[in-house]
């Protein structure tokens, strides 16, 4: 899949008194008209746990022919499998589960897809509408705890309007910039009668996303980037959600300027290309933190300039202008000013923006003194490149490098895998020992930074992608947390592989308490301290993640020897018919680098411990 499919299943909005132009009506209940109105939106999964207030919505739903439902364990399971669902395929992810705390665990999911734009639907039920505020029994106003991190929501209390409310809700997360959408619905609501008619009239007054840029902020934008020396496109995750992975390839070559993604945007230009010059950010290349800071011109596409990316805010990119397009308007200026801001869609406004480079080009405005200015850039970019490559060390007691166990899972892993990672030291591990040369194959919490998200995002994206292979690469803490879905798998064929990196601790945690903490390790030992010869043990054995996984229905491995890397990842690669994980035992001391310290400047980043890059006086005019 080499680009996402965005705004297919959705219909377009027309005024609700214009009424359907020619659809035949049917006579059903509200929650009938629930699962019909799914079918007709293209909802082809949801995954849901069932309870009383939703209970009507489960009896059509065991006839639809058109979506199938897998059962979770938890909620939270269910929005981080749609989520993943969304991410690797581009549509709807959908969730459906029930009242009171049946939806609140929905509330960490639906958080997480906010932050990272994830079009996502999520359907709860409530209770009877003459209930609602009373203090019913499983009775939450989700409608109100969930306004923040939603990009909308609805409470629906009447049969009639359960049909236009889901086309709206999937309209709305789809379109603009995706985002969740929550449609909570009474249960008197679901067991009343109604008409059925499709498409449904949606009223959305006011609701216009802005796609189409702006010529003259095009131009103006074009025209800087010809006259720049030092030019970066910082490429954030609207390229993918937009679908302009092609279109930002063309910009890349055309303008010859090197290019850098975020945790978000990985796999939305290849990392092979010679262009491409890492992943900014806190735990970013040397050479594109580096890059961003001397910049004289940043084009920031789809990205929103968050804190991990700047560092310290004030001191971060001091020499650059600042061309910034996205979707959200609230995003442009919102923490560095812009000096040629550009609302639009990623794909349309990149676009433009390679036709009016060429036009520039044409016109003689890019002469052979500004090429020669970027082959001066190229020069420093490429020495930063060989100095300060991100590498690792093996462990001198010969012990399993984690950071070669996620490698060697990249290497050997079928082309189009999918790799989905929980949060901490894996994550930043996977994100710059796998390449990624395709679009949704990487898929993480980076807004959020939500631990357990990696094995049922897995689940989610291999239930949308059955025919390609799907890892999760997840840590011994984050694991304990969504396990359970593990069995869901099991039960309904979702073949998932999980790495489980076993350090017995927290790691990304326990490695600030190494940084900045005097190696006062408080509270962050997973494992169980002695095995039963009295020999301290390595990683987390209580609970023993192979028995546990056994138990659930998986295929489960042991790794510790470096000797056996190869021979359990290829023997996790050729199992199919059942989920696969491998609890990789490895070094408790491997530490993520580089790193900028939080709240420090870009320009404070270490290559390694105690390693301050070197570049130069005389590259800091």
């Amino acid at each position: 899949m080499t680009e996402q499919a965005t705004g297919a299943q959705h219909p377009q909005p027309r005024a609700r008194n214009g009424g359907p132009s020619s659809a035949s009506v049917e006579h059903l209940t509200g929650a009938q008209s629930l699962i019909r109105s799914l079918e007709e939106v293209g909802a082809d999964t949801v995954f849901g746990l069932p309870g009383g207030c939703i209970l009507p919505a489960y009896d059509p739903l065991m006839d639809s022919t058109r979506v199938r439902h897998i059962l979770v364990r938890h909620e939270q399971g269910a929005g981080h499998a749609a989520t993943g669902y969304a991410q690797a395929t581009g549509k709807v992810g959908v969730c459906m589960v029930t009242s009171g705390p049946g939806a609140t665990n929905l509330v960490t999911p639906i958080a997480d897809a906010a932050m990272d734009s994830v079009p996502l639907v999520a359907i709860t039920g409530q209770v009877a509408s003459a209930a609602i505020g009373t203090d019913a029994f499983q009775e939450a106003d989700i409608c109100g705890i969930t306004m923040p991190i939603t990009k909308h929501n609805f409470l629906v209390t009447r049969a009639e309007d359960i049909a236009h409310t889901i086309a709206e809700a999937f309209h709305i997360a789809s379109t603009g910039r995706p985002g969740p959408v929550l449609v909570d619905i009474a249960k008197d609501a679901l067991q009343a009668k109604t008409s059925f008619s499709w498409p449904p009239a949606m009223d959305l007054p006011g609701y216009r996303p802005v796609t189409k840029p702006h010529a003259k902020q095009i131009r103006e934008a074009a025209k800087l980037i010809t006259q720049a020396q030092r030019p970066v496109l910082y490429v954030g995750g609207g390229v993918l959600k937009a679908g302009a992975t092609a279109e930002l390839k063309v910009l890349a070559e055309l303008t010859g300027a090197p290019v850098t993604t975020t945790l978000m945007a990985l796999g939305a230009f290849p990392d092979s290309h010679r262009l491409h010059v890492g992943m900014p950010g806190m735990h970013g290349s040397v050479t594109a933190v580096t890059a961003l800071q001397k910049a004289d011109l940043i084009v920031a596409l789809g990205a929103r300039f968050d804190d991990r990316v700047t560092g310290k805010l004030d001191s971060f990119a001091p020499y650059a202008k600042i061309v910034h397009a996205d979707i959200d308007p609230a995003e442009i200026g919102k923490n560095r000013a812009a000096d040629v801001p550009i609302v639009g869609d990623a794909r349309e406004v990149i676009a433009d923006l390679v036709q009016a480079v060429q036009a520039e080009h044409t016109e003689g405005r890019q002469g052979e003194a500004a090429r020669t200015r970027y082959a001066d850039w190229w020069k420093d970019l490429d020495r930063w490149r060989a100095t300060y490559p991100v590498g690792y060390d093996l462990p001198e007691d010969g012990s399993l490098s984690p950071q070669q166990v996620i490698q060697r899972i990249g290497q050997l892993a079928p082309e189009g895998t999918v790799f989905a990672a929980g949060v901490g030291q894996h994550q930043m591990w996977a994100s710059h020992f796998i390449e990624y040369e395709q679009p949704a194959t990487w898929l993480n919490s980076g807004g959020a930074g939500t631990m357990g998200y990696a094995v049922p995002a897995a689940m989610g994206a291999k239930a949308g992608m059955p025919d390609r292979t799907v890892w999760a690469i997840d840590g011994d803490g984050c694991f304990q947390m969504t396990n359970q879905e593990l069995t869901t798998c099991a039960l309904n064929n979702i073949p998932i592989k999980v790495a489980v990196i076993n350090n017995g601790a927290l790691g990304m945690v326990r490695q600030w308490q190494t940084l900045f903490y005097n190696q006062r390790y408080s509270n962050t030992v997973l494992h169980s301290g002695a095995d039963t010869d009295g020999v301290p043990a390595k990683g987390t054995r209580v609970p023993d993640f192979v028995k546990l996984s056994e138990a659930m229905g998986c295929h489960a491995i042991r790794c510790e020897d470096p000797a056996d890397l190869d021979k359990v990842i290829a023997e996790a690669n050729a199992i199919n018919d059942r989920p696969v994980v491998i609890d990789f035992i490895v070094h408790e001391d491997a530490m993520v680098w580089p790193m900028v310290a939080a709240g420090t400047s870009n320009d404070e980043v270490m290559a390694a411990r105690g390693v301050r890059p070197d570049f130069g006086d005389n590259e800091d005019d």
